[in-house]
């Protein structure tokens, strides 16, 4: 049995804007709202892995368009306050493409998903590049980063490999979720690199267009 075929077919889904993961990064979550919290028991109860996806700006407010693709992550910590919140983290496995959105009792929403697109996610492969290569993005992103006013470890991020610091730094950006969306659908790594030097390069390039017409 290869290791797609262990991942279930029918999976909760958890719409958050803004938001991505990939696989092998680990994530917190506070859930609150009561869908989510009977999403998080059925799974607790079962496999113990929610998908997570991007609403779009389109469809129903509460019930919005979702993007077609998602990464399913696995809980692997669970903790309940005495306000009856979930504290959890969520460990990212592999992204899927959503086939469709399918009709349940359920309070949260659920979708037939497939793996097939992104099997390598779960090879465990090792693509080689070194954190040299980030040289560029860090330059960037630090610049952008004060600019809003974020502040980042640099140099904890500088401990992971090619592929942590790559994929954290593509979930932690201050981008648009279409920005991120694109970031979370490119296949390998040297394609998000290049996809995320793009973005950066529009930042940077919106700075200095404001400054000269200033």
């Amino acid at each position: 049995m290869d290791e797609v075929s262990k991942l279930p077919s029918t999976i909760p889904i958890f719409p958050l804007s803004n938001f991505i993961i990939f696989p092998n990064t680990t994530v917190p979550l506070n859930i609150f709202e009561p869908r989510y919290i009977q999403m998080i028991d059925d799974s607790m109860k079962s496999h113990r892995m929610i998908g997570m996806v991007q609403p779009k700006k389109s469809g129903k407010l509460k019930r919005p368009d979702l993007y077609g693709v998602g990464c399913i992550g696995k809980i692997t910590s669970f903790n309940e306050t005495d306000d009856g919140r979930y504290l959890i983290i969520i460990n990212g496995v592999s992204r899927f493409s959503i086939d469709r959105e399918i009709e349940t009792d359920k309070l949260y929403r659920s979708c037939i998903v497939n793996y097939q697109k992104y099997k390598e996610d779960l090879d465990n492969k090792t693509e080689k590049f070194t954190l040299k290569d980030l040289d560029k993005i860090f330059k960037d992103l630090k610049s952008l980063f004060e600019k809003k006013g974020f502040m980042v470890d640099w140099s904890n991020l500088k401990k992971q490999d090619f592929s942590e610091t790559l994929n954290t730094l593509s979930m932690a950006s201050p981008f648009s979720l279409e920005e991120k969306q694109v970031l979370l659908e490119t296949k390998d790594l040297i394609t998000r690199k290049l996809r995320l030097e793009e973005i950066l390069k529009t930042y940077t390039f919106d700075e200095f267009s404001n400054k000269t017409i200033q």
